[in-house]
């Protein structure tokens, strides 16, 4: 059988990850359909069963006029990641799993309660919440910025996956990983 590519053309066996944290998180089996249904959501840790971008395409299901429209959200990754292709020149998968290891919060806030007083305690962040909040926010960034914008979601998510790629702070989703560490380390 030959050698499957993710959304069928970008080859994922050069793809590295770099943060050794998240690297059992990240999902990149190259299915042909990124369609589970559900599969492996009785399982306690399923969600690193499901491919990492059918996970970002069911965040991006969550919001705006794509709400439950999934071959809507696929035609918008793809067009996404040929634009990512283009501006790069490199593998838009690596620059996507780039963006997810820079926009991962490693550490964040919680509220512990001292009879009846709550007091902000900063705690590591569990490698699967850490992707979850990364997909998360490049999915907000990029619905963000298109809203009332004439620029198309495809762009928008290109846009936020490169910016994020980068570690720039015009990303929405490093800004906001970047602000959660400031409180944190304000909370230590």
């Amino acid at each position: 059988m030959p050698d499957l590519k993710l959304l069928g053309e970008y080859p994922i066996n050069d793809v590295a990850i770099h943060d050794a944290g998240i690297s059992k998180y990240i999902n990149l089996s190259s299915n042909i359909n990124l369609h589970t249904g559900g599969r492996y959501s009785s399982y306690s840790a399923g969600k690193r069963n499901v491919n990492t971008l059918e996970r970002l395409l069911n965040k991006m299901m969550r919001s705006e006029k794509w709400t439950g429209k999934k071959y809507s959200a696929y035609r918008v990754l793809k067009d996404a990641f040929k634009i990512v292709a283009e501006k790069t020149k490199q593998n838009p998968v690596q620059v996507f799993v780039n963006a997810i290891e820079n926009a991962a919060p490693r550490e964040e806030v919680t509220r512990l309660k001292y009879g009846g007083i709550a007091v902000p305690k900063a705690v590591d962040v569990a490698p699967s919440r850490r992707v979850d909040l990364a997909l998360r926010n490049i999915a907000i960034g990029a619905t963000k910025a298109s809203f009332k914008s004439t620029k198309p979601i495809a762009s928008c998510l290109a846009d936020e996956i490169i910016n994020a790629s980068r570690n720039e702070a015009a990303s929405f989703a490093v800004s906001k990983k970047e602000e959660v560490e400031r409180i944190a380390a304000s909370a230590r």
